[in-house]
């Protein structure tokens, strides 16, 4: 077992998203400074602009990222269970550039008194190129449609199979998620 299943266990992203923890990591670097280090706390502000997301990919590849909170709106009574703040399918190589949005970034904004939530990272490595059209594309400019995803639902849809890579944050509320609900009101 790496160390990133064994953390995914002990911090019960296995069983509350995933059968299968991922066996690889994912390097996550935010405009902020601030880098995604395996459930090391980070606060909404930090996290607020997308990210770089760089793991090891095969150059003739297709891939899929997710980024899901499992613990809407809280971790206690997670009725949201996942809010998915981020998803691109059809990722050649690993050039976030060159792949299909589904749902466009946005950065964590657990609401106050909710305690720390999980950000979760996963990447999929396709079998092919996968035919999304049928998939609502989200803007990053309304929470529409989010809550209630399932991203084991979703890999099996689309046959992805178990993760290939991971990593997470936990984040609790801070003076930036009013900002960030107001901007997803439109």
């Amino acid at each position: 077992m790496t160390d990133i299943q064994s953390v995914f266990k002990q911090q019960c992203i296995v069983p509350d998203v995933l059968t299968i923890a991922p066996s690889e990591p994912i390097s996550i670097q935010y405009p902020s400074g601030v880098t995604v280090d395996m459930g090391k706390e980070l606060t909404p502000t930090q996290v607020k602009d997308k990210p770089v997301v760089k793991w090891a990919a095969k150059d003739s590849e297709y891939y899929t990222l997710a980024l899901v909170d499992p613990d809407a709106p809280s971790r206690e009574n997670p009725k949201f269970r996942e809010w998915h703040h981020w998803l691109v399918g059809n990722i050649l190589g690993g050039d976030m550039n060159k792949g299909e949005v589904l749902s466009d970034y946005i950065g964590a904004g657990p609401p106050k008194g909710t305690g720390l939530h999980r950000y979760i990272f996963l990447v999929y490595k396709q079998q092919e190129k996968c035919d999304f059209s049928k998939v609502p594309k989200l803007p990053n400019n309304s929470g529409d449609k989010r809550g209630k995803f399932s991203i084991s639902k979703f890999a099996q849809q689309f046959k992805l199979g178990t993760p290939v890579a991971g990593n997470f944050y936990v984040a609790k509320y801070d003076d930036y998620v009013p900002k960030l609900y107001a901007k997803l009101k439109g």
